[in-house]
């Protein structure tokens, strides 16, 4: 379950409406007002919302496929009867804040299309997605005049995979039913069981759906007799036949296949899969004969020289395609030689929404000379981004300076020429002389080309907070990787290094990209980094990387509760016992020089 703190209108209703109108006349606030609410008026007056939209914003194109929807609407059927009619609203949308469905109604308020902040500014979908936790926002904390009297609470809804959010879940009724705006919502309690329900039954289809990839590609390998699944879920064929299904986010893949397989094939069959999933212009793997239905197998477009042709499938579930299976055939003759497709940077890698509009804001502030901040936990890739947002000709040319080798900037400021670009890296190590020589920097010359990261964390002195106060207005919040989990996989393949010609590249099992997806990453990309190259450089085996050969930490997942790091430390070090001594309880603590009882104990209590 999600909760959230009381919502800022609890105690201050009345106040809230007269600030909202000083607002948006222009007048000074009134003291006392959340400084959160302020800052929501203020996005939504960025993104140029109409604080007297009368019409529902124009709608978005609805995905051709949605999964979240097929599953939330059997639970959601069940729960409509409990809203009441003309009193509250019911309303599901994707990951994009895009409306999905909606049930009941509320007197004078018709349901948008979009909930983003771009399109109708502050609201409780937008925050629950942006927070990842229940949220509820009240009456004048809205932005729009239509929404004054409207209490809302959203539960985000996270998808089994990697534990991303699919969408939010919203319940709306009047203000005036609370009496006074006050968390938590009466119906909160509702809407956070049905986002639950909802997200039984998406793992419920997930696992389904694994099970139908998995024998479309027992079939395709060559009937069960001779290809098997072990009891991770990855693949054994002892076929010949090269054959690979994805879809989107799993893969399964031959060994065969993997001898004709490099990076660009896979990324071509991979966009072959997510386009299958969106049309329905192909014919059903397994379809019998005879059943009228003649459409051509899909033909995907491979790299020039890939030397190889593969025929495509779909798998379908429930009618719905799901996936498909690609069954690879060499060509005869040589293979001419091209030259790599060079793989887009990791810095860039990503496809979820948190990490699109991070890079695509970053991006639209860089096209302006003026300073750039980019903050973030170590680790998520800020230098490398500040690198990518200057482009390649200006790259060569930029100055970097970094605050933890120099504190003052007494070597980076005197001789940076002011025609080219500073990248500033680690400012929260900056000493005073050098937030001092910044400032003054920044009042003078305020459209200086400068790239600032900062990884927040430890208490910041009163000089650097006014610095960081200065590129506020421009700064950009990197997502830690934990938040876009589902980003992992297309980073595997772009962190690998390049396979040496005539090898496969790096590939995973289920089971390993599970585990990925589950593990925190304290450290964020630049630690699966270190964890891709160190698999690549070391492991002697062939075929997919499996569970077993992934580090410990991430093999065994996180512990149940947060550790500090003397408790990593330890825990670290008893799996490396049990690993060294073959699971002997009895032989791991003697190694550790503690007793059985104290090793069990510490087992619970880490959960390993």
């Amino acid at each position: 379950m999600t909760t959230t703190n009381s919502s800022p209108a609890a105690t201050a209703l009345p106040s809230l409406r007269l600030a909202r109108e000083r607002f948006l006349s222009g007048r000074p606030l009134p003291g006392g007002i959340p400084e959160e609410v302020v800052a929501a008026w203020r996005r939504a007056r960025f993104f140029g919302v109409p604080h007297d939209l009368k019409e529902p914003a124009v709608a978005p194109p609805r995905p051709v496929e949605s999964a979240l929807l097929g599953a939330a609407r059997p639970v959601l059927d069940r729960i409509v009867p409990a809203l009441g009619a003309d009193r509250s609203l019911l309303v599901l949308t994707d990951e994009r804040l895009r409306v999905l469905w909606t049930a009941g109604s509320m007197p004078g308020l018709a349901p948008c299309p979009v909930l983003s902040e771009q399109e109708v500014g502050n609201n409780s979908a937008a925050l629950a997605l942006r927070t990842r936790r229940r949220a509820e926002v009240h009456g004048p904390e809205h932005f729009l005049d239509r929404w004054q009297d409207v209490s809302a609470v959203s539960v985000p809804v996270l998808a089994p995979e990697g534990g991303r959010v699919a969408g939010t879940l919203t319940v709306a009724s009047s203000a005036s039913r609370l009496g006074t705006a006050r968390s938590p919502h009466p119906q909160a309690a509702l809407a956070e069981a049905a986002a639950a329900a909802v997200e039984t039954e998406l793992r419920a289809r997930a696992g389904r759906a694994e099970r139908v990839l998995l024998d479309a590609y027992v079939r395709a390998a060559g009937g069960s007799g001779r290809a098997v699944a072990d009891a991770a879920g990855t693949d054994r064929a002892a076929a010949d036949r090269a054959v690979v299904v994805l879809d989107g986010r799993n893969r399964l893949i031959s060994d065969s296949a993997q001898q004709l397989l490099t990076p660009e094939v896979l990324g071509a069959l991979e966009r072959t899969a997510v386009s299958a999933r969106q049309t329905d212009a192909v014919r059903e793997v397994g379809q019998p004969e005879g059943t009228g239905v003649s459409e051509p197998p899909m033909v995907p477009e491979l790299p020039e020289g890939a030397g190889l042709a593969a025929r495509i499938d779909p798998v379908r579930l429930d009618g719905v395609v799901i996936g498909i299976v690609a069954v690879l055939e060499p060509l005869a003759g040589p293979v001419p030689s091209v030259p790599a497709v060079p793989r887009p940077p990791g810095s860039l890698t990503g496809s979820s929404v948190s990490w699109r509009h991070a890079v695509g804001r970053a991006v639209e502030l860089a096209c302006s000379p003026e300073p750039l901040l980019l903050t973030g936990e170590r680790g998520t890739g800020k230098s490398a981004l500040a690198l990518e947002l200057l482009g390649t000709a200006a790259r060569a040319a930029v100055e970097i300076a970094d605050a933890a080798q120099d504190p003052g900037l007494e070597k980076a400021l005197p001789a940076w020429p002011a025609d080219r670009p500073l990248l500033l890296r680690h400012a929260e190590r900056l000493a005073q002389p050098g937030v001092a020589a910044l400032n003054s920097l920044l009042d003078t010359h305020p459209d200086t080309r400068l790239l600032v990261t900062y990884t927040p964390g430890a208490p910041v002195g009163p000089c650097l907070q006014r610095l960081l106060d200065k590129l506020s207005a421009r700064s950009v919040p990197l997502p830690p990787l934990r938040e876009r989990a589902e980003d992992i996989r297309e980073l595997l393949p772009a962190l690998a290094p390049r396979p040496a010609p005539g090898q496969p590249p790096l590939t995973w099992t289920l089971d390993a990209l599970r585990a990925f997806e589950r593990y925190p990453w304290p450290g964020n990309v630049t630690e699966l980094a270190h964890v891709v190259r160190a698999l690549a450089e070391h492991r002697r085996m062939s075929g997919p990387v499996r569970r077993a050969e992934l580090p410990d930490a991430v093999r065994e997942g996180p512990a149940a509760r947060p550790l500090s790091p003397m408790e990593h430390a330890e825990r670290a070090a008893i799996l490396e016992a049990l690993r060294r001594h073959g699971g002997n309880k009895a032989r791991a603590a003697a190694a550790l020089g503690i007793g059985r009882a104290t090793l069990y104990r510490k087992l619970r209590g880490y959960r390993v």
